[in-house]
């Protein structure tokens, strides 16, 4: 019977060959100490410097690492994803690349999954190495985020995570676009809501650049409003559509019953009335009933493609993979 592994360090990655040699040493270190069975899964997301190249070295010494690489750059989310699928151990920790996560918070994170039982815990970078551009939109991006998603974290977007190996198996099919910034709103909606949070070392970059701008958290915020409604409303979109559809159609109507009755009393009494395609309410009125209409029947659409609905394929093409045993070469 194969032993089960305790733990998987997963690294997502983008033309970060200068400080890969220097991470999987600390790593090994780290969790040599510690006694950990392990694995080290690097997932390569289209880099194009020697990234891979060195992942293949790696691998060809250490037989505790594995990696995969992407045909070209699908973003981070992608490259989650499929390590969470391909993840062998009981714990996974994520952390970037570029050596600003310190593998020292590695026993801790492992500790508070196990003895803590957290579902997920999430790093906080307290004290951060960036500029007020940086720090500012990070600080609202959390704001907005708590507001709507009701769980509670400093810092959402910090890439060192612990989970348990149920939670990424369980949020890996519903992940797409932009979600590795809220992956503890998904694994909260999902029923993992033992959401832990820990002070972390946020190290200054040692080698390159960072490979995001400022438009992340701008696609971070719409992707929580996202992630909320899919969440509230993706299993029964009648109740969203129908509601706001009905209450269009219900003001319409009024608005023309009113207009109509008016008028008739007008007549009844003798009294000047205008006609009334005159009377601005009428285009109010018409419009919203229109609208109505339109909503309740995407609410009716959206119900039947829910049913007959079929699971999400990942569009993200993995061209090589190495220390797994079915090597795939795309």
């Amino acid at each position: 019977m194969t032993e089960l592994l305790q733990l998987t360090v997963l690294i997502p990655l983008f033309n970060e060959d200068e400080s890969l040699h220097e991470l999987h040493d600390w790593i090994v270190r780290v969790v040599t100490e510690q006694h950990y069975t392990y694995e080290i899964l690097f997932v390569d997301d289209g880099s194009t410097d020697d990234s891979w190249a060195v992942i293949e070295r790696l691998a060809g010494v250490n037989p505790n690492v594995r990696g995969v690489r992407f045909n070209r750059n699908y973003g981070k989310t992608a490259a989650l994803q499929t390590g969470f699928q391909a993840a062998r151990g009981q714990i996974v920790i994520t952390m970037d690349a570029d050596l600003q996560d310190s593998p020292d918070e590695i026993p801790e994170l492992y500790r508070m999954i196990v003895e803590d039982k957290y579902d997920l815990v999430s790093g906080w970078k307290q004290k951060r190495y960036d500029p007020i551009t940086k720090t500012l939109p990070t600080k609202l991006f959390n704001a907005v985020s708590r507001w709507i998603s009701g769980v509670q974290l400093h810092d959402f977007n910090c890439g060192l995570k612990a989970y348990k190996q149920k939670v990424v198996k369980t949020i890996a099919p519903t992940l797409y676009g932009d979600m590795h910034r809220n992956l503890p709103i998904v694994a909260n909606w999902n029923g993992y809501g033992r959401i832990g949070e820990k002070v972390v070392q946020h190290r200054a970059r040692k080698y390159g650049t960072t490979k995001f701008g400022l438009e992340r958290f701008v696609n971070g915020f719409l992707d929580v409003l996202v992630i909320a409604f899919v969440h509230r409303f993706s299993k029964r979109p009648m109740h969203f559509f129908g509601t706001f559809g009905t209450l269009s159609f219900f003001v319409g109507t009024v608005l023309a019953v009113w207009l109509i009755v008016e008028k008739l009393i007008n007549i009844s009494q003798g009294v000047k009335f205008r006609n009334a395609t005159d009377n601005p309410l009428f285009y109010f009125g018409l419009v919203a009933i229109i609208l109505g209409v339109q909503l309740f029947l995407a609410g009716f659409l959206g119900e039947m493609l829910v049913r007959q609905s079929l699971n999400k394929s990942g569009e993200h093409q993995v061209a090589e993979r190495v220390g797994f045993a079915d090597r795939i070469t795309v």
